[in-house]
């Protein structure tokens, strides 16, 4: 009984994530399965904004062996959204009707303009900070057009999809541009020029998934998946595990997020996403056409897709001029690690977060945007 009432305390105890003894022994995990690699360094990549923004706020990089080396990868919804989808979105918003997206999307350049530029012109754009709340607009005002420019990846898409199971109004459709990642890993590793060894995986996206969505993708790649949170030592977690099972040669899917990600994840959450949504093709923003990369609403849910009901509108619209030095841009590249922030010429000039010529400085998620922004190697902030 001792030892039972011993574990019922502890898990009562206050989780701690930023605990410096813990993470110095992570660390030290790192540096004994990489310090034979410093001249050609484990390379393992993320793919999730979140990961880079925690990354670079708490320092990681200035405090990892210099035998690993962490790649950002595609995990950026804002950054990877295609130009014409952009287009899209421009074009219906400057035919009167009102188009509502997260704040993220509105500076991002898409041939030519940027729904910035559209709503400066007076056309229809507005910020939202949830579907439900671009649903609530609709129905506040029935006799006028809303269309919701969906963006994001799994997470985002599931709650896309629940409000449109509860038909929402009439004059209320969805311009969708969402994304599934797993598609996009498999591109990644297949690119000769990344050299990645093993991915890290979002939290947030697997909660809904799953950890076994990625074991078929370990299976034909012979790469390991391990799944990171987002504190500190959650991302050293999984950096340790991953280095461990790179150097083992054990491609495995690990969970080093139990406390949200299960193996099965969100059954509910996924019916909702697959029976509103199906995976198509679609370009993704500066690296390539991905097969099944693309969310799409089936033809169940035609009579709140916004590319069906405004389709003279989209079509009759003519593609703009790309903005200056925007074919000099690397930001595909640097999403799908080839290249990093410094490489490309325009960052920083003319480049910046307040003059965006590509979208990776545009979100708050963008690898170029994180770089300028906390710079240098900030401090690990860690408790005693």
């Amino acid at each position: 009984m001792a030892e039972s009432a011993a574990q019922i305390e502890s898990s009562r105890s206050p989780l701690e994530f930023r605990d410096r003894t813990r993470g110095q022994a992570l660390l030290d995990a790192i540096a004994r399965w990489t310090d034979d690699r410093i001249d050609n360094p484990v390379a393992i990549m993320h793919v999730c904004g979140s990961h880079e923004q925690a990354i670079a706020k708490f320092g990681l990089r200035s405090v990892l062996p210099p035998g690993l080396r962490v790649i950002t990868g595609p995990g950026c919804p804002v950054c990877v959204t295609d130009a014409p989808e952009i287009d899209e979105a421009v074009a219906i918003a400057e035919s009167g009707v009102e188009v509502m997206t997260y704040g993220d999307m509105l500076r991002v350049p898409g041939s030519g303009e940027s729904l910035d530029d559209a709503r400066a012109r007076a056309g229809h754009v507005q910020v939202v900070y949830s579907v439900a709340e671009a649903v609530g607009r609709a129905a506040a005002s029935p006799n006028e057009q809303f269309v919701f420019f969906a963006t994001g990846f799994e997470t985002t898409a599931v709650a896309t999809a629940a409000m449109l199971l509860h038909e929402p109004p009439a004059n209320f459709s969805v311009l969708s541009a969402h994304k599934y990642i797993p598609p996009i890993m498999e591109i990644v590793a297949e690119m000769p020029e990344t050299r990645v060894e093993g991915f890290l995986a979002a939290g947030h996206a697997a909660s809904i998934t799953g950890s076994a969505v990625f074991e078929p993708f370990v299976a034909r790649h012979g790469l390991p998946v391990t799944i990171g949170g987002f504190e500190p030592l959650d991302i050293l977690a999984g950096f340790a595990k991953l280095v461990e099972r790179i150097r083992r040669h054990e491609p495995r899917v690990d969970n080093c997020f139990p406390r949200m990600v299960t193996r099965e994840g969100n059954r509910r959450a996924q019916v909702q996403l697959w029976s509103v949504f199906e995976p198509s093709g679609g370009v993704w923003r500066g690296i390539a056409r991905v097969p099944n990369g693309n969310l799409r609403l089936r033809d169940r849910f035609a009579a709140w897709d916004a590319r069906r009901r405004f389709r003279d509108v989209i079509a009759s619209a003519a593609c703009g001029v790309a903005a200056t030095g925007a074919d000099q841009c690397r930001c595909g590249d640097i999403m799908a690690g080839i290249a990093e922030p410094r490489d490309c010429r325009l960052y920083g000039a003319p480049c910046t977060q307040s003059t965006p010529v590509g979208a990776c400085m545009v979100s708050s998620e963008g690898t170029c945007r994180i770089a300028l922004e906390y710079g240098g190697h900030p401090v690990l902030e860690m408790t005693p």
